[in-house]
């Protein structure tokens, strides 16, 4: 492994360069989920948040981003979506500075499955929203896991050119030789509806979200990157760097389509304040 100095300079890079940048039925199917658990894992302290919105009168305005993951419990298995910023940041109290980003991790995403009496060989199924460092910087240990990826976000990944997409393969790399599903499309996980994944490219290549009906709380959708605060989300705001702009937009409104469908509540997992409100892990989000 590199000098923290060096593995860092790769997570700001990948992180800074990654930020940057339709289905179910109408009426949600009786929940198969027991639990999900919602996961710190890591924060982001943004300095210019006119980076993410576009508009003149945000430069230099600043803004907290949470960074989450999430561990869903089904009767037939589990899936981790997202791995958040690497592990690695929880050596440097009080973070690091890249840019105007500050990157943070309080506590790695490991201890917090330990916590809960899993390893990275309880993992069923890990999903990624995409690829970028704030969402797969802990892939490397979970070998055992069936990982679920858009096609063309695989194609990205593991092709010849990740950084070309701003993804680090660092992350990553160990899960070359996992079991794959390429999607190309929605998927229901557990062939039940009671957990879809939902394309929503335009971040990235492969982009994609998730469904998840809850027990007690009902459906929600997790965000990925498709808006990074719910603003962003309402007005269509889409940051400069994104794969494909108009994707972007459309994904965002085929979202919202389904969010009315269902509905289902968009949890989006840089809006810290509506992370704040939410259950966290040790305790369940039922």
């Amino acid at each position: 492994m590199e000098t923290n100095k060096g593995y860092l300079s790769l997570v700001g890079a990948a992180f800074v360069a990654g930020l940057l940048m339709t289905g179910c039925a109408s009426q949600p199917p009786k929940a198969a989920v027991e639990k999900m658990y919602v996961f710190n894992c890591g924060g982001i302290e943004v300095g210019d948040i006119s980076l993410f919105t576009g508009q003149e009168q945000d430069k230099g305005k600043t803004k907290t981003f949470s960074v989450s993951c999430y561990l869903i419990e089904h009767k037939n298995g589990t899936l981790l979506w997202d791995t958040g910023l690497p592990d690695a940041l929880a050596q440097l109290p009080g973070g690091t500075k890249m840019g105007p980003f500050t990157l943070s991790v309080q506590k790695p995403i490991i201890a917090q499955l330990k916590d809960l009496g899993y390893g990275p060989e309880n993992i069923r199924y890990l999903g990624f929203s995409h690829m970028h460092g704030d969402h797969s910087g802990n892939g490397n240990p979970f070998t055992k896991s069936t990982i679920l990826m858009q096609t063309e976000e695989y194609d990205a990944a593991f092709g010849a050119e990740p950084q070309k997409y701003r993804f680090n393969p660092d992350y990553y790399k160990a899960l070359k030789d996992n079991k794959f599903m390429k999607l190309t499309g929605d998927y229901d996980v557990f062939g039940d509806g009671s957990v879809v994944i939902k394309r929503a490219i335009g971040h990235t290549p492969g982009h994609q979200v998730l469904y998840v009906n809850l027990p007690k709380s009902g459906p929600v959708v997790l965000s990925g990157d498709l808006a990074h605060f719910h603003e962003n989300f309402e007005q269509r705001r889409v940051p400069v760097l994104n794969f494909d702009k108009a994707a972007s937009i459309q994904s965002m409104d085929n979202i919202d389509k389904f969010l009315k469908q269902t509905g289902a509540t968009l949890l989006i997992q840089h809006d810290a304040e509506q992370n704040a409100k939410i259950p966290h892990a040790p305790t369940p989000y039922l």
